[in-house]
C-alpha cells in the first residue's frame, strides 16, 4: 500500500499487475470523474481497500466540462427545493474552508436592472439572492469568505463589469458564489488523496462487465483482459452508467458554454448574470484565469448516444451569444468565440417535459440481482456528499469493517488555508493551482529555468506544471497534459501551439526515465 500521492506510469503498473494477479479489493470503483474520485477517497479513507477503474484519463467526461462553479444552490430556491438548496451551500462551505481552498474562492457576481428586467423581476432577485445569503449563514461560511450581497449603483457595476452597457440601467444586486480554478485539478487533487489513502487509480482501464465478485477489464494501452475481484461494486461514469446497469434510466442534459478573451469584455472583474425569461434561468459570463471569459449556460434534453465531447450546435451558440450581448455596449458574435464545449449532466429520468425542470439530487441504485451500486444525478458541487451515502450504503452491508466518513474534514493534496497559500513562495500561477505544493512543482525546474517560462508563445502553463503531470498526476501522454492537466485545449489555437512543446518535453522525460 502506497503513502504518497504521486500517480505516475510506474504506479499504474504496478497496481494493475498486483490487480490482475487476483488480489481482492473491498471496493472496486467504475468511474474517473468526480464522483467516482469521490467514492474513492471516502472508501479509502475509511480504512478499505479501494481500486479505480476509468477507461480514459482522469476527469476525461463531464467533469471537465462544467461551469468550473462551487456554487449555493441558488436557483434551486426559486422551486422550492430547499433542501438540495441546503445541501450544495454545505457542500459549498466544506470545499473553501477544508476540502479545496486553494481551488475554490469567492466570486463576485453582478445582476444588472436594465429595461429587459422589470421592478417584479428584479424585487424577485433580490430577494432570492437573500436568500441564498440565509443558506451562507446556515451553512457557517464566513463573510470573510463569501461577502454578503447588497444592491450597488450603476456607476459600481460598470466598474466590475466595464462592457456593461448604461442604456437604461438603474442599478444592479452584487452577490457572491464559489468558484473553482479548474473543475479538472479538483478531479485530480481528489484522486492524488485517495491514492495517498492507499486507493489503486488505473486510468486506461475498461471495465467491460460489472458482476457481483468485481468486473471484467481490459488495460487499453496494453490490450490485456483481466479480472478485478471485489467485494463491493460502484458504477460511477456518470451519463454512461446505462452502459453498465441498464436498468439505470437517465434524462442526460447538456449545458453548452463559449469563451471568449477577457479583454473583450474590458476585463471583467465580476460575473455578469442575467435574468432569461424567469427568474430561476440564468445566462453569465465568467471571468476565468488566463485572460478568459465564460459565457454558458443551455440546459437542454440530449438524446441519442452518449460522446465524449459532446458538439456546440450554432443555435446554442447564438442564443447564448446574443442574450449576454443584450446587456453590454458591445456586441458579441461568432468572431469573438477563440473556445466551446458542451457537457452532459447525469439526471435522472422523470416525468418532466425538460431536464430544466428535473431535480439534481442525486440518487443511490442498487441492481438487486449482483448488487452493484450505480450512483449518479447530483453536481459537481455536492460530490464529497454523494460519495459519503454510497459507502455509507456499502458499510451498512454485513461483514463490513469500514469507519465513519472523514472526508468533510480531510484536505485534498495541495489544500491550505488561505493565510497559508498567502505566503507561499512560489509563483502566483503555481500557487493558484497547486496551493501547498507550488514549491515542489516549481522544483521540478532544477537548474533549467526554461521551464518556469510559458511552454509556447501566448499560452500561460510553465513547462513545470507537465512534468508534474507526468511524474505525480497520472498523466500518460500529450493529450492529457494539454486538455485536463493544464486545460490549454479549452482553447483550439493555443492547443495547436502548444503541442509540439508539449510533446518534446513527454519525449524528454520518457528518454531520461528510460536511461535512469
Amino acid at each position: 500500500m502506497y503513502a504518497s500521492a504521486s500517480l505516475n506510469a510506474r504506479r499504474r503498473a504496478a497496481e494493475m499487475e498486483r490487480l490482475a494477479g487476483g488480489e481482492v479489493v473491498d471496493v472496486l470503483v467504475v468511474g474517473g470523474g468526480i464522483t467516482g474520485v469521490g467514492v474513492a477517497l471516502d472508501a479509502a479513507s475509511r480504512g478499505l481497500s479501494v481500486a479505480l477503474v476509468e477507461r480514459r484519463d482522469l476527469a476525461n467526461g463531464t467533469s471537465r466540462w462544467s461551469s468550473k462553479l462551487a456554487h449555493g444552490g441558488l436557483r434551486y430556491l426559486s422551486k422550492g427545493r430547499f433542501g438540495l438548496a441546503m445541501e450544495s451551500a454545505r457542500e459549498r462551505h466544506i470545499l473553501m474552508s477544508v476540502t479545496a481552498p486553494h481551488l475554490v474562492r469567492a466570486l463576485p457576481f453582478v445582476v444588472p436592472f436594465d429595461r429587459g428586467v422589470s421592478t417584479g423581476m428584479a424585487l424577485k432577485a433580490q430577494v432570492g439572492v437573500r436568500m441564498g445569503n440565509a443558506l451562507r449563514i446556515a451553512a457557517r461560511t464566513d463573510s470573510r469568505l463569501l461577502p454578503r450581497p447588497r444592491r450597488i449603483s450603476p456607476l459600481e457595476a460598470q466598474r466590475l463589469l466595464p462592457a456593461l452597457s448604461e442604456d437604461g440601467l438603474r442599478g444592479a444586486v452584487l452577490y457572491w458564489d464559489g468558484q473553482l480554478e479548474d473543475d479538472a485539478r479538483l478531479v485530480v487533487a481528489a484522486a492524488r488523496t485517495a491514492a495517498a489513502h492507499g486507493a489503486a487509480i488505473l486510468t486506461y482501464c475498461a471495465a467491460a462487465k460489472l458482476h457481483r465478485g468485481g468486473a471484467e477489464c481490459r488495460d487499453e494501452r496494453s490490450g490485456a483482459s483481466f479480472t478485478i475481484r471485489a467485494r463491493h461494486v460502484v458504477n460511477a461514469t456518470g451519463v454512461w452508467a446505462q452502459t453498465l446497469s441498464p436498468d439505470v434510466q437517465l434524462s442526460p442534459s447538456k449545458g453548452t458554454h463559449l469563451i471568449v478573451p477577457a479583454s473583450r469584455l474590458g476585463d471583467p472583474r465580476a460575473s455578469l448574470s442575467l435574468l432569461v425569461g424567469r427568474v430561476d434561468r440564468w445566462a453569465f459570463a465568467l471571468p476565468m484565469s488566463d485572460g478568459r471569459v465564460l459565457v454558458g449556460l443551455t440546459d437542454e434534453p440530449f438524446e441519442g448516444p452518449i460522446p465524449d465531447e459532446p458538439p456546440v450546435a450554432d443555435d446554442e451558440e447564438e442564443f447564448l451569444l446574443s442574450t449576454v450581448s443584450q446587456a453590454l455596449s458591445c456586441e458579441l458574435t461568432s468572431d469573438d468565440v477563440i473556445g466551446r464545449f458542451a457537457g452532459l449532466r447525469p439526471l435522472l429520468a422523470g416525468r418532466a417535459g425538460a431536464t430544466a425542470d428535473l431535480s439534481r439530487k442525486h440518487a443511490l441504485i442498487e441492481d438487486p440481482e449482483n448488487g452493484v451500486l450505480t450512483l449518479v444525478g447530483g453536481k459537481l458541487t455536492t460530490y464529497r456528499r454523494m460519495a459519503e451515502d454510497a459507502v455509507d450504503r456499502i458499510a451498512s452491508r454485513p461483514d463490513v469493517r469500514a469507519g465513519r466518513c472523514r472526508t468533510a474534514t480531510l484536505p485534498l493534496t495541495g489544500a491550505a488555508p488561505h493565510s497559508v497559500l498567502e505566503r507561499i513562495e512560489a509563483p502566483a500561477r503555481l500557487v493558484a493551482r497547486y496551493g501547498a505544493e507550488a514549491p515542489a512543482v516549481e522544483a521540478l525546474a532544477g537548474g533549467d529555468r526554461s521551464l518556469l517560462e510559458p511552454i509556447a508563445d501566448g499560452v500561460a502553463p510553465l513547462g513545470v506544471e507537465l512534468l508534474f503531470g507526468v511524474e505525480h498526476e497520472g498523466a500518460m501522454g500529450v493529450d492529457d497534459l494539454v486538455d485536463r492537466r493544464t486545460r490549454i485545449g479549452l482553447v483550439p489555437a493555443e492547443r495547436a501551439r502548444a503541442l509540439p512543446a508539449a510533446q518534446a518535453l513527454l519525449d524528454q522525460r520518457e528518454v531520461i526515465a528510460t536511461v535512469a
